[in-house]
């Protein structure tokens, strides 16, 4: 039997062609495969930094608090820090109160009637040079304030916690009574925000 030589190779190429074709698909599909496999992961990882700035802002505002405290009460702070600075037990219990009210997690009240209490105690008060200048001329001042404060549930009858806290204020040496008054205010300010921050979010 005599084959036709030309009729042969047309047919011996015909496999040549369905097998780049499926070839073909098979990159096809890989490819496919592939895409679809890092569309789903850039979906899952940006869903779960959504989920995670949503966590990280309601715990911010406030939010953890436990439901069934709705009140705190603060009282006067004691002033221990032996420097002789006239109303400083006041001055602090007045900004940290104010701080509190501005930030309406917890209402303020009396201790007859408050689910929770927040003691201060104002342990020191430093006043000492900053800055000096190069004919050893004391130019700032520095003073620093350091409080103790308990945070206390009332309802459940236990500290929720026990801390000690610092804040500075700068004043220039030359100044008046009522910048150093001011420096004071700065030092007791940077407390109080560190104070209402753990007592509304630190659970």
């Amino acid at each position: 039997m005599i084959y036709n030589s030309d009729r042969l190779g047309a047919s011996a190429s015909l496999p040549d062609l369905g097998q780049a074709k499926c070839l073909d698909y098979k990159e096809i599909s890989k490819f496919l495969i592939h895409y679809a496999h890092r569309f789903l992961i850039t979906l899952f990882i940006t869903y779960s930094l959504i989920n995670f700035t949503g966590c990280c802002a309601y715990s911010f505002t406030g939010a953890s608090v436990p439901k069934y405290l709705k009140s705190i009460s603060i009282p006067q702070a004691l002033d221990r820090s032996g420097s002789g600075e006239p109303g400083l037990g006041e001055l602090f219990t007045s900004i940290l109160t104010q701080k509190f009210v501005d930030d309406n997690t917890l209402q303020v009240a009396n201790k007859s009637s408050a689910d929770a209490s927040l003691t201060c105690i104002v342990s020191s008060l430093n006043d000492v040079p900053s800055v000096v200048s190069a004919g050893e001329n004391v130019t700032t001042r520095r003073i620093t304030i350091t409080v103790q404060a308990v945070f206390k549930d009332l309802v459940k009858r236990k500290t929720v916690f026990e801390k000690s806290y610092s804040g500075y204020g700068d004043y220039a040496s030359t100044s008046s009574i009522s910048e150093r008054r001011s420096a004071i205010e700065a030092a007791i300010g940077n407390i109080t925000d560190n104070v209402l921050l753990d007592t509304v979010s630190g659970w």
